[in-house]
């Protein structure tokens, strides 16, 4: 999950004046720049929202040649936060994510599609439970420029769903699903 925040913010930097060479990013977590927001069914009555708040990651792009541009985030998957304690631990549990087990997920993305006005699509391989299987992110480019401390930033936004079954996860009444609502904003190194 934490992993589709990078790439994010790699599909928003193509949209950004050309330049001659590939720029590279570390994705804001200490500022608490970025956020990997999820959205699960409970029982088919109501949404339960939560968010990772461990994670990191970094992109390179280069928005003269996207297909040479890469994403990758790592997500701490024991930093489940469902504002609510007893409900996370089990969220946690082998009942669902196994976090004790599987505690980190990772995504590494494989490609990148310019859809044209500012849409994006990331390609790539997320593995979560112990499973792997390619997801798409449905990325927008928010903005770039230079930061009131001398740094570059850009900024990204994108959705995805995960089908539970895919990775093995546990589904509870006719939730079969959780959706990713990710934001990034990267500093250029």
């Amino acid at each position: 999950m934490k992993k589709t925040l990078v790439a994010l913010g790699f599909a928003a930097a193509t949209m950004l004046p050309t330049m001659a060479t590939a720029d590279d990013y570390v994705i804001d977590t200490s500022g608490a720049h970025a956020s990997i927001n999820f959205k699960v069914p409970h029982l088919g009555y109501s949404f339960i929202k939560g968010r990772f708040n461990n994670f990191d990651g970094e992109f390179s792009y280069d928005p003269a040649n996207l297909a040479a541009s890469t994403v990758v985030v790592n997500i701490d998957t024991t930093s489940l936060d469902s504002n609510h304690a007893e409900r996370d631990k089990h969220l946690r549990s082998g009942d669902f994510i196994n976090a004790s087990k599987f505690s980190t997920a990772t995504f590494k993305s494989t490609s990148v599609e310019d859809n044209g006005e500012g849409s994006i699509t990331i390609n790539g391989d997320l593995t979560l439970h112990g499973k792997t299987n390619p997801i798409s992110i449905a990325a927008n480019f928010i903005g770039a420029g230079s930061d009131p401390w001398g740094g570059y930033r850009a900024g990204f936004e994108g959705t995805t769903r995960l089908e539970l079954k895919d990775y093995d996860i546990a589904v509870m009444g006719p939730s079969s699903y959780v959706d990713l609502e990710l934001h990034v904003e990267g500093i250029r190194k």
